[in-house]
C-alpha cells in the first residue's frame, strides 16, 4: 500500500514539470541519470513514466540534456535512434546488452 499520494493537481503537475526540467538540466555531460530517480528527487515516487511524458511534451526540454535520461536498467529510448550516438560522444560505455553501464555512469542530484 502506498504511504503518499498518487493524485496530482494542476498546480502540483506544474511544479513536477518546473522540478523535472530542472533537475535534468543538472545531469552533467557523460553521466546518467534514471526516470525513477528524478522522479523521486520531484516528489512524486511511482511517477517515472510523467518524467518520460513531460520531456517528451514539453517543448523547453528540447534545450536540455534529455539524452542522459535512461530506464533503470540503463536502456535508451526505443524509436530514438540518436540516443545512444550522443551519450557515446559523451564518453559514456554500454555494456554488452546494449544498456548504457550504470555502475559507471549514474548519476544521482545532490540535493537536500
Amino acid at each position: 500500500m502506498k504511504d503518499y499520494n498518487d493524485t496530482m493537481t494542476p498546480e502540483q503537475a506544474r511544479q513536477f514539470r518546473d522540478d523535472v526540467l530542472s533537475i535534468v538540466s543538472q545531469i552533467p555531460p557523460g553521466r546518467v541519470t534514471t526516470y525513477g530517480i528524478i522522479a523521486v528527487w520531484a516528489g512524486w515516487p511511482s511517477h517515472a513514466r510523467m518524467v518520460g511524458h513531460t520531456l517528451r511534451y514539453t517543448p523547453e526540454a528540447h534545450n536540455l540534456p534529455c539524452h542522459r535520461v535512461v530506464n533503470k536498467d540503463g536502456r535508451t529510448a526505443p524509436g530514438w535512434l540518436q540516443h545512444r550516438l550522443l551519450l557515446q560522444d559523451e564518453g559514456v560505455h554500454f555494456r554488452p546488452n546494449g544498456n548504457v553501464d550504470m555502475t559507471m555512469h549514474l548519476w544521482k542530484p545532490d540535493f537536500p
